[in-house]
């Protein structure tokens, strides 16, 4: 699922993953196609960009050309269905889930190598959205918006920009790129998704969100949520007209009160750099994990200590506990650990 791989500055020489060259230890970019040998990035793939199934998930046959078995009739699994990256150190899974007919979440990972060989990550940028399902392309919506501020945001640490002003950028693009996806139809029912990205860069986490996509920080001194949501809920408890407890009680409770898409209005991001400490974990996942564990400390218990040197191993169990206790959205949720006792990242 990646769409490109770093290679092994220790080694002698290596093919470039771009076009197969030969590189030599310690180059920063090929030679022959100019290819990022220090940059991983993966992310919800295009339906194009993975090949079929060899056969049926069920029994092994042939598939059709609209994704049929052959032989026992079952559907298989859309390209989104399951996307699972583990990149240098930072993972993430996002899954359809139990009840919902497609996946319309989206992540986008950007993963900078230290240019001095260690192996440690020097950048991580991680994007998640959550396409709304009332929305027209919500998987569409998803996917564009992760994309397009991923894209953003590696430029910005490896120009070493501002950090906040570039994820308010970042927000803008995406935003620009989901209102495209409407196209003459405007704001009618205009495709729409929540928006939640994290720079770890440094000792410090920039994040910004829109909507109720969630970033947690898991470790030392202590877990907390790094994200306040767009939500009825949670303008319910800001106000002081009901408790946390109420207000996820009632129908209401995950209703947006800003997301990106045509008919958002004025998109005004939450924008903040927290410091870290570690070891320990930062998480970015969709409502389809935070659901059923909501609190960080909740959270830190799954994950802690083995997040820190497992993160791939922690974004599958996880994603399995949320599908586990009901599955009821998709789920998405990315793992980036911050070890200082290894060195900064």
């Amino acid at each position: 699922m990646t769409d490109e791989s770093v290679v092994d500055s220790g080694a002698a020489a290596n093919p470039c993953p771009g076009c197969g060259a030969e590189t030599s230890a310690g180059d920063r970019f090929c030679e022959n196609c100019g290819n990022d040998l220090l940059l991983v990035t993966g992310g919800t793939p295009d339906g194009t960009a993975v090949p079929a199934p060899r056969g049926c998930v069920a029994c092994g046959a042939e598939i059709d050309a609209d994704g049929f078995c052959t032989r026992c009739g079952v559907a298989q699994p859309a390209v989104r269905d399951r996307v699972e990256l583990d990149l240098a150190g930072t993972a993430g899974v996002s899954d359809r889930g139990l009840r919902h007919h497609r996946n319309e979440d989206a992540m986008a990972i950007r993963v900078t190598a230290d240019p001095d060989g260690s192996g440690r990550p020097e950048h991580v940028v991680a994007v998640v959205c959550d396409g709304v399902s009332t929305s027209d392309r919500p998987d569409d919506a998803s996917k564009a918006a992760a994309d397009a501020a991923a894209d953003i945001l590696l430029a910005a640490v490896r120009a070493k920009a501002d950090l906040e002003a570039a994820t308010g950028d970042a927000v803008a693009a995406a935003q620009s790129a989901v209102v495209e996806l409407a196209g003459t139809d405007g704001a009618r029912n205009a495709p729409a998704c929540t928006y939640v990205s994290v720079v770890v860069a440094g000792d410090s986490a920039t994040v910004g969100w829109v909507g109720d996509s969630r970033a947690y920080w898991l470790g030392e001194p202590e877990s907390c949520c790094l994200t306040v949501d767009d939500s009825w809920a949670q303008r319910m408890v800001a106000s002081g007209a009901l408790t946390e407890a109420e207000a996820f009680e009632d129908p209401r409770s995950h209703a947006l009160i800003a997301w990106l898409g045509a008919d958002a209005g004025v998109v005004q991001p939450h924008v903040r750099t927290v410091p870290l400490t570690g070891p320990g974990v930062v998480l970015v996942c969709s409502d389809g994990l935070w659901n059923y564990l909501p609190d960080a400390e909740q959270l830190a218990d799954v994950a802690l200590p083995k997040a820190v040197d497992a993160p791939f191993a922690v974004a599958v169990e996880l994603t399995a506990l949320a599908i586990d206790r009901g599955g009821h959205d998709n789920v998405t949720v990315v793992v980036v650990p911050f070890n200082p006792r290894s060195g900064d990242l």
